[in-house]
């Protein structure tokens, strides 16, 4: 298993739309394995493939559990070829972003969806997500379609990313 690069705004490779996953073989599996590896080394909770520059329909979440906030390999969800079937309700997230790192901000999401995927093995799966879940496969579907959560952003809370961005990159160079 390895860590791997993950692409960083404003890396133009993060506005590729993915393409479907059609083989499930040991190049996935290690994917897959590389990518939780990779999440984990940077203390996120999901991750695109797009974030480490595979342009595949390929998602990972791994919610924290309990007080200590362990994520256990077995709670991992490996989705491939995600589609929404439906969602209700609204929500209020503080969202942050292993591409757009050290930046928080509420975004409005489905509170409740219902999912269809497939498995590393290519297993039809179904899912009903709410909160947390659901706020996460909604972001990390989004990279999957080219969209990054600050494209979320309403416009005045855009101009301040924007700065704020701008502000960081000054004082790193």
């Amino acid at each position: 298993m390895a860590v791997l690069e993950i692409l960083q705004y404003p890396n133009k490779k993060l506005r590729a739309r993915s393409s479907e996953v059609h083989v499930f073989d040991s190049t996935l599996h290690t994917l897959l394995e590389d990518m939780h590896e990779t999440m984990l080394a940077r203390k996120g909770i999901g991750l695109a493939a797009i974030q480490v520059g595979i342009p595949k329909r390929i998602l990972i979440i791994n919610l924290p559990q309990g007080e200590e906030g362990t994520q256990h390999p077995e709670d991992c969800l490996e989705i491939i070829n995600p589609v929404i079937t439906h969602t209700e309700g609204s929500i209020l997230w503080r969202e942050g972003c292993l591409s757009v790192p050290e930046f928080y901000e509420e975004i409005e999401r489905h509170a409740n969806l219902t999912l269809a995927y497939q498995d590393r093995h290519g297993e039809s799966k179904m899912l009903q997500a709410s909160e947390l879940l659901s706020v996460a496969i909604q972001h990390e579907i989004d990279h999957l379609n080219g969209v990054l959560f600050v494209d979320k952003l309403s416009m005045l809370k855009r101009k301040k990313f924007e700065k704020e961005f701008k502000k960081a990159l000054k004082s790193e160079g």
